[in-house]
């Protein structure tokens, strides 16, 4: 199975999901074709309200802790229901790499 399905598989498991993009970013960065290796996420879950940025990022590394052991890279946007609403559903482009190209 894939890395990305891997990840996406388990947030949906354990987190209550409104929306999520997985993007594989890896053609980014200065790795194989192919690789599998950076990943940008944007999740939009009522289980982030209330809580602060860093609380959210460790909930997140907490349920994908074995597939981190897999990737170099993982850009998390990580929004509540109302947050994704004031943001109009659009979240920020990645910086190019670089050591990429």
């Amino acid at each position: 199975m894939l890395v990305q399905n891997q990840i996406e598989e388990r947030i949906k498991e354990k987190l209550a999901v409104h929306h999520m993009s997985l993007e594989n970013e890896s053609y980014m960065h200065n790795v194989p074709a192919g690789s599998e290796s950076h990943f940008k996420l944007v999740l939009v879950s009522d289980e982030f309200e209330g809580k602060r940025l860093v609380q959210r990022h460790q909930l997140v590394y907490g349920v994908l802790q074995d597939e981190m052991m897999k990737i170099h890279a993982l850009a998390m946007h990580l929004y509540s229901l109302k947050e994704w609403s004031e943001r109009n559903a659009l979240a920020p482009s990645s910086p190019k790499c670089h050591g990429g190209e």
